[in-house]
């Protein structure tokens, strides 16, 4: 069971601490524990409780009528908003409670019934991505444990492989071909396999390398496969200057090709980057600058 502070049960759930803290003292709704310094602790059933009023209340409820529920009652009502597509911010909250309760069920429940009704792509931008925004911080912080963390990556990654083997590759006439990879020690894998999705639907071949692959490796694949785009990505932490050398290595070794850096470290990288070196914040951006459709 993990332990949250109030600050965290706000970035996952929307409510401000100051509400919380509000409904605490009025409608005895959570009691959360606290340490000898008096700082409250939440736990999973807390977390449970606010991001279940959280789904009420933007579905029209009001706290009072919510505080008048026990739980069977609650959780019957947010089950009713679950399969609205448009009901985005009410389907993260449920991915999070099955993250929490380590519900494959669940968790499969609400990205079918999504894709179903709204498309593959429109749940990963409108729902997947927040979802990993919202929790992305408390994994950092260690507020996630890492049980959880592998459940969310591996049930998100099969969906990801199995939409990704659902399209046809070099569909377009002028179809160009993506070469994909990770860095050596970057496993998060997650957003280069939906850039992989997004490419090959709009037509185009993708070479995948995948998580951690050595540089040598690298430039021996695009000598037998010679791509016209490159695309990586960065989210773990690493030091200033490998970064700057490996930009400095990319751009160098591939500079007859365009090549797009993604993640947070891309994000994050201030300096300026070389002519045929493009950051990228998502796959909107993507489809933008590689001019993925036609």
């Amino acid at each position: 069971m993990a332990l949250y502070t109030i600050k965290d049960l706000e970035r996952l759930s929307g409510v401000k601490a100051h509400t919380i803290r509000i409904w605490e003292k009025r409608y005895g709704i959570i009691t959360p524990n606290r340490t000898d310094t008096n700082i409250r602790r939440y736990d999973d059933e807390d977390l449970r409780s606010i991001l279940n009023i959280a789904i009420l209340r933007e579905n029209g409820y009001k706290i009072s009528e919510i505080a008048r529920l026990n739980k069977k009652e609650l959780s019957e009502h947010v089950l009713s908003f679950s399969t609205n597509p448009k009901h985005y911010s009410t389907q993260i909250n449920n991915l999070i409670l099955a993250m929490i309760e380590l519900d494959d069920r669940k968790f499969d429940k609400v990205i079918t019934n999504s894709t179903v009704r709204a498309g593959f792509e429109e749940t990963v931008l409108n729902v997947i991505y927040p979802f990993l925004e919202k929790i992305g911080v408390l994994w950092q912080i260690g507020s996630i444990n890492a049980a959880q963390e592998h459940f969310v990556t591996n049930l998100l990654r099969q969906k990801l492989l199995v939409a990704l083997d659902g399209q046809m590759s070099g569909t377009h006439p002028e179809s160009k071909r993506f070469m994909l990879f990770l860095p050596e020690t970057e496993f998060h894998e997650l957003g280069l396999l939906f850039f992989a999705y997004v490419v090959r639907k709009n037509g185009h071949k993708i070479i995948y390398l995948g998580q951690s692959v050595p540089f040598a490796d690298v430039l021996e694949v695009a000598k037998l496969k010679t791509p016209d785009y490159i695309i990586t990505s960065i989210t773990a932490p690493v030091e200033d200057m490998d970064l700057d050398k490996f930009i400095n290595d990319l751009s160098i070794n591939f500079k007859d090709q365009t090549i797009f850096f993604a993640g947070l470290q891309a994000r994050n990288y201030s300096k300026k980057l070389p002519d045929n070196i493009v950051k990228i914040k998502d796959v909107i951006d993507l489809k933008k600058k590689a001019l993925l459709e036609y």
